[in-house]
């Protein structure tokens, strides 16, 4: 680990420190974990993991999230964030994630004022920044705290760290977005479509696919790879069996995004349109 990752490691131990008592909202990926292992270092029994059920986390992230904080003997609470409850969310505006987070962390704080913490804490990072993330703004508007964000560590940096330091087993582990990332802006989110998708990214797991999403367009689903991935897919007898799987589930067509896996391509139409009502 570089110096500098280590300057950043301690500063923040010193934000958590400081907080004296932080819920942090969990998800099991390599951000949350690393900012849940950190706190449990420095605030011990202050500190509480708050995992949410909800139909846009896949069931799999979920389980794995609640084995993880009862394997290290981490407090922790489990609670239900509905979103397709909220008809703004389901709709499936542009600023979807607002409701989204305003709706889990409202919970989460519930959770900290019950137990008498002092904050509560996410795990957005200082790589964040640069993506359209209307959820910030709720985190903002509930005074969410977060801590890798103020300490300037980067994904790389987190990842490092999670490695190196704490040798946690999901320091490699892929990006996991919520399910409803599976859908263009203004397409209805179901709990139909969010089981589709479900069993479609598990499938792709299950034959062996590490960087994926499955992107859905009505009766198209357009697979997002990464580069092993993609070449993996030319296997005609592979490239058969995701083919009858997504037909069978409903979809009429399947295509390969030829850029491959990358994060936030939901958001390149709303670039698009910008730069067209700039010119």
């Amino acid at each position: 680990m570089t110096p500098e990752c280590a300057k950043k490691l301690n500063k923040l131990k010193k934000i958590l420190r400081e907080t004296e008592g932080c819920a942090i909202a969990f998800s099991g990926g390599v951000d949350s974990s690393l900012l849940l292992t950190v706190a449990d270092e420095v605030l011990g029994n202050r500190c509480l993991a708050v995992i949410a059920t909800s139909s846009t986390y896949p069931q799999r992230e979920y389980e794995q999230a609640v084995d993880w904080a009862k394997n290290n003997n981490i407090p922790h609470v489990i609670i239900a964030s509905e979103e397709l409850d909220i008809p703004e969310f389901s709709a499936n505006p542009t600023d979807r994630c607002y409701y989204c987070k305003k709706e889990l962390f409202a919970k989460v704080k519930e959770q900290a004022d019950k137990y008498g913490l002092n904050c509560v804490a996410d795990g957005s990072n200082a790589d964040d920044v640069g993506d359209y993330r209307p959820g910030m703004n709720a985190a903002c508007e509930l005074g969410v705290l977060s801590p890798l964000k103020e300490a300037s560590l980067t994904k790389e940096d987190i990842r490092t760290i999670a490695k190196e330091v704490y040798h946690l087993p999901m320091a490699d582990k892929p990006s996991m977005a919520c399910l409803a990332s599976r859908f263009p802006y203004g397409s209805a989110i179901t709990d139909d479509k969010l089981n589709q998708i479900e069993k479609i990214e598990q499938f792709l797991q299950r034959e062996g696919f590490r960087i994926y999403r499955a992107r859905h367009h009505g009766e198209i689903l357009r697979l997002e790879l990464g580069k092993e991935e993609m070449l993996a897919v030319m296997n005609s007898d592979l490239r058969k069996r995701i083919t009858m799987f997504v037909k069978e589930l409903g979809f009429i067509y399947v295509t390969l995004d030829l850029e491959g896996y990358r994060t936030g391509s939901m958001n390149e139409g709303l670039l698009i349109k910008s730069q067209a009502e700039r010119n």
